[in-house]
């Protein structure tokens, strides 16, 4: 999915309570695009760490080295996430349910990436397995993604502008 369907779904989801909580969660969702193919183009740019030009195209991740590759798949990995937030959650007692918004971006990643381009290494280390989804670029995709954000939004702001009303 793109960097602003990420970012909306993270901050709808688990960033409601407030302003500053939507801008985490919103930036916690696209953490794991920032932090591989944000941190690629950086590094491209400066022509460091041998990583593939866009001459041609969006280049698929095995076109970049080791590193980049594995950065990829920890950020994109269900089994990382869910241990970094079991660790997290042992740590402050509590879970850090914003964190959710990260293994979000991955669900939302799983079905809407192609083998093509950038497969979601959803079981990784456990496993090599991707699912060959609908890249999140096809037509299909961005209209169905679009309307569930527009009717998602709106039923959302219907809650608060209700409850508001209701509330003496």
């Amino acid at each position: 999915m793109d960097f602003v369907s990420h970012a909306l779904w993270g901050g709808v989801s688990f960033g409601r309570k407030n302003s500053v909580r939507f801008m985490m969660a919103a930036g916690i969702s696209i953490a794991p695009d920032i932090l591989t193919e944000g941190l690629f183009m950086v590094l491209y740019l400066l022509n460091i760490g041998g990583m593939p030009g866009w001459e041609n195209g969006h280049p698929n991740i095995t076109d970049y080295p080791m590193f980049a590759q594995n950065l990829y798949n920890v950020t994109h990995s269900l089994i990382v996430f869910t241990v970094t937030f079991g660790l997290l959650w042992g740590l402050f007692r509590r879970p850090v349910l914003i964190l959710g918004a990260w293994g979000l971006h991955v669900l939302i990643d799983i079905p809407t990436h192609s083998l093509a381009l950038f497969p979601t290494p959803f079981l990784w280390p456990a496993s090599d397995f991707k699912i060959n989804g609908i890249g999140w670029d096809h037509p299909m995709i961005l209209i169905t993604d679009a309307l569930l954000l527009i009717v998602t939004y709106a039923l959302w702001l219907f809650h608060r502008v209700t409850h508001r009303r209701a509330t003496p």
